[in-house]
């Protein structure tokens, strides 16, 4: 186990959360395959020591399909949503199609070229891996996307109050990153 999860396991101790034991290498290559995306480095080291569980956390072990799908697909479901009813539209996506569905359908595929983000607690998302710099978390509400922290001991530390006790390493995500800089689409 990294020092950094084993800082991090010890605040979600401190903090009260409930803590089941972690998943095995076998279950996570499971759940992997099933959803298809990779758990970054830190965020699977993590799950492998412990699996919280209650209200905002991902039961990966027992957890719903439906409801584990719903949430991995909320951050580019909630653009989505910005895209139909609030004129979102980044210039870089170059010019809206006057049809609806075509501007949907344009939209769903620029987003869903960019890094998928995983949940990890609520709106809280981590960007998919493999690597072994630490992603940063992001809060994401439609495209109201901002820096939550720098890794995941930095989140939970401001989630349950405790101070961080890191250097910043804040690792740039292609467009999610550009949308909690505070970009406009206009801008992007």
């Amino acid at each position: 186990m990294s020092e950094l999860v084993g800082q991090v396991v010890n605040r979600l101790r401190t903090a009260g959360v409930a803590l089941e034991r972690g998943l095995s290498n076998e279950e996570l290559d499971q759940v992997e395959e099933r959803f298809g995306f990779s758990f970054s480095l830190t965020h699977r080291q993590f799950l492998t020591v412990v699996l919280p569980l209650g209200r905002g956390w991902v039961d990966w072990r027992h957890g719903d399909r439906e409801e584990i799908e719903r949430r991995l697909f909320w951050p580019v479901e909630s653009a989505l949503f910005d895209v139909e009813h609030n004129d979102f539209w980044p210039v870089s996506w170059g010019d809206r199609p006057a049809d609806q569905e075509l501007a949907l359908a344009h939209a769903r595929t620029r987003l869903e070229a960019f890094p998928r983000l995983v949940p990890v607690y609520s709106h809280r998302y981590v960007a998919v891996g493999p690597g072994d710099v630490p992603s940063p978390l992001f809060s994401v509400y439609q495209y109201d996307v901002i820096y939550y922290s720098d890794n995941l001991l930095d989140y939970v530390a401001r989630e349950f109050h405790a101070p961080p006790a890191h250097p910043s390493s804040a690792q740039h995500i292609p467009f999610w990153s550009e949308l909690a800089d505070g970009l406009e689409a206009d801008e992007l």
